[in-house]
C-alpha cells in the first residue's frame, strides 16, 4: 500500500528533522523574502513501488521557483528504503540528484522492460535524469541517505 501525508510539529517530524539537521543547514532564502525554513515536509510510502519510506523535505512554494519550471527539495531515506522505478515522461520533468550525505544504489533503465544500469552513489556525486528514463534509488549504506533534488518541467 502506498500513500503521502504531510506531517507536521510532532515526534516523527522532529526526528526527519534532527536527521537531516546533522548534515545541512535547512535554512533557505527565496529572493526578497525572509530566510526561512523548509514549507513542508512529505512522508511518502512505498513510493512508485519502492520500500519503506522516502521523506521529501520542500524548500520553496511553487510560486517561489521559475514561475513553476522548477522544483528543489531535500529527499531522505533511511537505511533499506527506497523509491521505486518511475518516469517523469508524462510531465516532461528532468532531475538532478545532488548526494550530500550517505551512500545508495542509483538505478536507471530506459522503458519499463530495459536493461537495468546501476551506480553505487556517495557524498558529493551527481545524477541527471532524462524525462523519458526510469529510475530508482536506494538507500545502501548504514547511515541516512540525504539527497538535494532539482527538477525541471518543461511543458
Amino acid at each position: 500500500m502506498s500513500g503521502t501525508a504531510i506531517l507536521s510539529e510532532g515526534t516523527e517530524f522532529n526526528h526527519v528533522m534532527q536527521e537531516v539537521l546533522k548534515y545541512i543547514n535547512l535554512y533557505v532564502m527565496a529572493f526578497g523574502k525572509e530566510e526561512r525554513t523548509i514549507t513542508r515536509l512529505e512522508k511518502r510510502e512505498n513510493m512508485y513501488g519502492g520500500k519503506g519510506t522516502v521523506y521529501m523535505i520542500q524548500m520553496f512554494d511553487q510560486e517561489e521557483l521559475a514561475n513553476n519550471r522548477l522544483a528543489a527539495y531535500m529527499v531522505l531515506l533511511n537505511k533499506g528504503d527506497e523509491s521505486g522505478f518511475h518516469t517523469h515522461n508524462l510531465r516532461n520533468e528532468q532531475e538532478l540528484y545532488v548526494v550530500v550525505h550517505g551512500t545508495g544504489e542509483y538505478r536507471e533503465r530506459t522503458g519499463t522492460e530495459g536493461a537495468i544500469r546501476r551506480k553505487v552513489l556517495q557524498k558529493g556525486d551527481i545524477t541527471a535524469i532524462s524525462s523519458v528514463g526510469y529510475h530508482s534509488i536506494e538507500n545502501t549504506g548504514d547511515e541516512p541517505l540525504i539527497m538535494f533534488v532539482i527538477t525541471t518541467n518543461n511543458p
